[in-house]
């Protein structure tokens, strides 16, 4: 769904399990740094306000939106975190850049994550323009970073109680 049509950050907070016990990686992009540190701001601060501890959130930069997945992974393997998340913007520009990489870092996710059954969550904007980028970094569409935030705590919740008796899935 277009972003024009849902605020990032809106989503139904009794929906949302505890993040009490889980730790999360969180890998940042520096290019853009002024949209994707609002990223980091708004999935960070969704993570706190959902109930993970400070000391269970690992933080990593990487200098570009390409090295997101390797960034990654570096973070899956020595933190061990039940999620990790990913935040970067690749601003369309005059050439087809974005394309490649945004294709690389989608691929790249949903491959670690089927290959070691760990959310890997793709909390990268692909705006036309800084205006779109602006929009979605906390303004009139809301923060990427709040989804990603609480798609991290729900497939991680999914990830842990899978196999738990009596475990009730709301539809």
């Amino acid at each position: 769904m277009a972003s024009a049509l849902k605020n990032l950050s809106d989503y139904d907070e009794k929906n949302i399990p505890s993040a009490e016990e889980l730790k999360f990686g969180i890998v940042v992009s520096d290019w853009n740094k002024e949209i994707t540190h609002a990223l980091y701001e708004g999935c960070y601060d969704t993570l706190i306000k959902h109930g993970a501890k400070p000391d269970n959130i690992f933080t990593s930069q990487v200098p570009g939106a390409f090295e997101l997945t390797v960034g990654a992974r570096i973070c899956a393997q020595s933190k061990i975190p039940d999620a990790v998340i990913c935040l970067g913007c690749v601003i369309k520009g005059e050439t087809a850049h974005n394309e490649y990489i945004n294709q690389a870092v989608a691929t790249g996710l949903t491959n670690m994550s089927i290959a070691s059954g760990k959310p890997f969550i793709f909390g990268l904007l692909t705006p036309n323009d800084m205006q779109q980028a602006k929009d979605r970094a906390g303004g009139k569409y809301g923060n990427k970073g709040v989804e990603a935030a609480v798609t991290a705590i729900r497939m991680a919740d999914l990830r842990k109680s899978i196999g738990k008796s009596g475990k009730k899935i709301g539809f």
